[in-house]
């Protein structure tokens, strides 16, 4: 049982999981570093104190989850889709939406993970499993996953290993102790008014029914963009604080030669806190204010190049390069950086949902249809050109789609269907009419 804490407190204590709980903030549109940002100023005793008189907006801008969510939803925004009728059925009803689930925290975390519980898939973030490889062929063959509501509630946690898993529980003040004997994954319960529910022996799979989803080189989306995101907030947050603040302004006083650099901190101060100072000379002392106008064209220059620079280290769609009447070609060149990137991303998706459904015991294979802009009259135009060399259902199907309207399509081929049979039927009638009495 110390075995799974120490576990659990080293997991806590790697990069890997302080970058995924970060990433897990900067998706949540909260910056950890803008928001830990604090001005300092020196006193006139010389010491670094916190800045209470300018302003300190904290500005976290939602460019991660932008990028992060783009990325998803441009290659499983639609489903997956499989060979197989029955295939999602057995995958239970919300398997698309568990996908997305688990490639969104394994964009977080650079992994996440899928249990498949007996017929559905439940999602783990690196922050909530402790994997534990294999020594000897690095594969995941056991992992801790725990979770604790809040400081003063008990620790819970689960060992899943490959024959069976087990429940354990730390209260406060206590030590941890196991809360469910070892089980196996397909255990049977048996219920009687004498012994309450009991668990029978069961079975387990063939293989460790954890998978892990890992993201494009197994690594958070965080790393390397850090930077460029923490830039972006910093700059977008001082330029509002300089607006905020007004203008800068500069003193100059005249006839106070006498006053040292303790007299001059103790002006400035207290001119930011009461915006009234007095200063003394021989010849009549004069203090003129000079204002600096707020840099906001640069500012402004710096947060265009940031955010040019985002697109381009995310690989990011850029809806606002796609003009209005762009062919499809101008499209498609648009769109080839977002595409590049979710080529290489379709085969981490690809390899989580093979092994699952090995697990499931479903032989199929999963296919994805992209989410992408396209000139629709001219898509249009190009099926009907081709009509004569495609069936019917192709191109209902094709145009639905394009249409937004690709959940209608079974709906309208088999209203086509009868409609092609009241039409054969009349034929029919027509050449063989019947005779009259």
């Amino acid at each position: 049982m110390d075995f799974v804490l120490d576990a659990i407190r080293e997991h806590k204590a790697s990069a890997e999981y302080k970058i995924a709980a970060d990433a897990e903030l900067y998706d949540a549109h909260q910056n950890p570093t803008i928001m830990r940002y604090q001005k300092f100023v020196y006193n006139q005793m010389g010491q670094k104190v916190p800045d209470i008189w300018a302003a300190n907006n904290k500005i976290a801008s939602n460019w991660y989850n932008y990028f992060t969510t783009q990325a998803v939803q441009y290659l499983l925004g639609n489903g997956v889709t499989f060979g197989k009728d029955d295939t999602k059925k057995k995958l239970g009803k919300k398997f698309d939406r568990a996908v997305q689930e688990a490639a969104s925290k394994a964009k977080n975390g650079g992994v996440s993970f899928g249990f498949w519980n007996l017929d559905h898939v439940e999602v783990f973030s690196l922050l909530e499993l402790v994997p534990l490889p294999d020594e000897e062929d690095g594969s995941l063959k056991a992992g801790i996953r725990h979770w604790q509501i809040d400081d003063d509630k008990p620790l819970r946690a689960t060992l899943y290993e490959l024959d069976g898993y087990t429940d354990y529980i730390k209260r406060k003040g206590e030590d941890m102790q196991i809360l469910h004997p070892k089980r196996s994954y397909k255990h049977k319960v048996a219920v009687s008014e004498a012994d309450g529910e009991t668990i029978l022996d069961g079975e387990n799979y063939g293989s460790f029914p954890i998978v892990p989803f890992w993201n494009i080189n197994r690594q958070s989306e965080l790393v390397g963009n850090q930077g460029t995101l923490d830039a972006y907030d910093l700059m977008i947050s001082g330029l509002v604080n300089n607006v905020s603040d007004g203008e800068f302004i500069y003193w100059i006083l005249k006839n106070c030669g006498g006053m040292t650099e303790l007299d001059d901190a103790k002006f400035i101060e207290q001119m930011k806190l009461t915006r009234v100072a007095h200063a003394d000379g021989d010849d009549g002392a004069e203090v003129e204010a000079h204002k600096v106008d707020v840099p906001f064209e640069a500012s402004a220059e710096a947060l265009d190049r940031l955010e040019k620079q985002l697109f381009k280290d995310f690989m990011a769609l850029k809806v606002d390069d796609i003009s209005a009447g762009a062919t499809n070609d101008q499209i498609q060149a648009a769109y080839e950086p977002i595409n590049q990137k979710t080529d290489a991303f379709e085969y981490c998706v690809t390899d989580f949902i093979e092994r699952i459904l090995e697990l499931a015991g479903i032989d199929d294979t999963p296919t994805y249809t992209r989410s992408q802009l396209s000139n629709r009259a001219e898509v249009a135009e190009m099926l009907f050109q081709a009509a004569e060399h495609l069936d019917d259902e192709y191109i209902v199907t094709k145009l639905l789609t394009l249409l937004g309207d690709a959940d209608k399509v079974e709906e309208v081929l088999k209203r086509k269907d009868a409609e092609a049979a009241d039409r054969y039927k009349q034929i029919e009638e027509n050449q063989n009419p019947e005779s009259e009495e």
